[in-house]
């Protein structure tokens, strides 16, 4: 049986913790090691008044079971005093869960400027949830590690009559979540969030007592504390959950339509004509990036510069078919060597922007350097043979035109540093091949070694224009993020590569 999850020596703040679904996540996390901030202000659900005794209640309860806790009072609006308040009990902060939250519906008629721009809801959900992460978060960065959850709902998600406020910043909330996940990943900091379905103050006067009964907060506390502990890789993500129950969301957009030619105005006709296809879920993607949607649109200008738009999607593959991918997926190709000197790793950093005014890019761009080193992305030229050198033609299955093929996203894992000149042996198969519609994109894994060591780790994804169509899966869990980890090191550096 798996050991259960601990927090020992870690922080947890917890907003909105007197009551309901907050003081479930407070109670779950000191019961299994964490020392907690209670935070609360002890207002109604329409966030009037303000009381100690709710986050009090709490703390003591937790104290009573043998648990490490405080309170805050402050509104979430003050988000450096409620830190600090962990700063000082604690010494640190861990993890932020964003749960404090009130209700003032209204309907969307009825909302003039001054409510929308004073509005009460928007400073207390979104306002008060950036507070509180950008107080803790130099804090998370400094100690390379953070654990962060926005609490979205279902209202955010789908929209919900009365609510225009409410789910405007339920659904920003969610936007500021993906962008934390995406520039905190390189201080292992991750950002998730959940819409919870919990009986509450704010849903014990709309909702029967048996339902309210069966959406126990003590159902949803679990998810919390899972995307919260260290041995949990998921960042950047959006869960439903209650009642027992836990589902992941994820963007899905058709396959869509091009509904231009080249040299032609585009017009509302053709839009109309091409209506169906544009909203035809049958074949769908799953852009998990602004890459994906990007990457996406110059492939659409892509076939429309080339002249090949048509309206029938399966005339875009050509003479490959499903069955032809299937045969790539998987070959190896043939193993190959990167030779390089001191001065190639030189030219290299150069290159990227390494320069002798700054004292830390000299290891990078001086051999004689006491500490000269080679950049850790270096690795990526060394790897790429495996698609520059035309081999990719000769993979069964596929039939390739390299003078359409694109260089797409970058992941590379670096086990060990690149010695300082050497000679690596490469080896790269076809990992999948996907249907991206205007093209396809092939994956290739490349595992890179020195004598007989493995350094280094590149996955290449390939944009080939006008060759898609052909009926084949749109994602892979086998693609990497376009990042770049350097493993065992302090470093970890971001690759902003978008090459679509």
């Amino acid at each position: 049986m798996a050991s259960p999850l601990r927090f020992d020596g870690r922080v947890v703040l917890v907003t909105g913790a007197g009551g309901g679904l907050g003081r479930a996540y407070a109670l779950a996390f000191a019961e299994r090691g964490a020392s907690v901030v209670v935070n609360d202000i002890g207002g109604d659900v329409k966030g009037d008044g303000k009381s100690s005794l709710a986050a009090d209640k709490v703390v003591e309860e937790i104290r009573r079971k043998g648990g490490k806790a405080v309170a805050s009072y402050d509104t979430v609006e003050a988000g450096e005093k409620i830190v600090k308040t962990a700063l000082d009990a604690f010494g640190r902060i861990d993890i932020v869960v964003n749960n404090a939250g009130i209700l003032r519906d209204r309907s969307f008629a009825r909302t003039s400027d001054e409510d929308w721009a004073l509005d009460l809801i928007h400073r207390v959900h979104l306002r008060g949830s950036f507070q509180v992460t950008r107080a803790a978060w130099d804090h998370m960065k400094k100690q390379n590690y953070g654990r962060i959850i926005m609490t979205s709902s279902a209202s955010g998600i789908y929209g919900n009559f009365g609510q225009a406020n409410y789910s405007a910043a339920k659904l920003g909330l969610l936007g500021l979540s993906n962008t934390l996940a995406i520039e905190g990943r390189k201080s292992n900091i991750h950002c998730n969030t959940i819409a919870p379905a919990a009986g509450s103050r704010m849903t014990e006067t709309v909702l029967p007592e048996d339902i309210l009964e069966g959406l126990k907060p003590d159902y949803v506390a679990p998810l919390v504390l899972w995307l919260c502990h260290e041995s949990c890789d998921e960042n950047g993500s959006l869960f439903e959950v209650g009642a027992g129950w836990i589902g992941k969301l994820r963007w899905q957009r058709t396959v869509g339509a091009i509904v231009r030619q080249r040299n032609q105005p585009m017009t509302p006709e053709a839009v109309r004509a091409n209506w169906a296809k544009i909203c035809d879920f049958d074949n769908t993607s799953t852009p998990q990036s602004v890459q994906d949607s990007t990457g996406s649109m110059i492939g659409v200008l892509s076939k429309i510069d080339s002249g090949g738009v048509s309206t029938n999607r399966t005339s875009h593959a050509a003479s490959t078919t499903t069955s032809g991918f299937d045969e790539a997926i998987g070959y190896q190709l043939p193993p190959f060597y990167s030779a390089y000197t001191e001065l190639e790793a030189i030219m290299y950093a150069l290159g990227v922007g390494a320069s002798v005014k700054d004292p830390k890019d000299l290891k990078f761009v001086y051999e004689g350097s006491s500490d000269f080193s080679c950049l850790p992305t270096f690795a990526v030229v060394l790897a790429q043979k495996s698609v520059m050198s035309g081999d990719l033609g000769a993979v069964p299955g596929l039939s390739i035109n390299l003078s359409k093929v694109l260089h797409g996203e970058q992941y590379l894992e670096l086990y060990k540093p690149l010695p300082r000149t050497g000679k690596l042996r490469s080896e790269a198969r076809v990992a999948d091949v996907l249907d991206k519609g205007s093209g396809s994109v092939i994956l290739i894994d490349v595992y890179s070694y020195y004598e007989k060591e493995l350094i280094c780790y590149n996955q290449f994804s390939i944009f080939v224009v006008g060759s898609g169509g052909f009926g084949g899966k749109q994602s892979s869990d086998k693609v990497k993020p376009n990042i770049c980890v350097v493993k065992d090191s302090y470093l970890y550096f971001e690759l902003t590569i978008l090459l679509y």
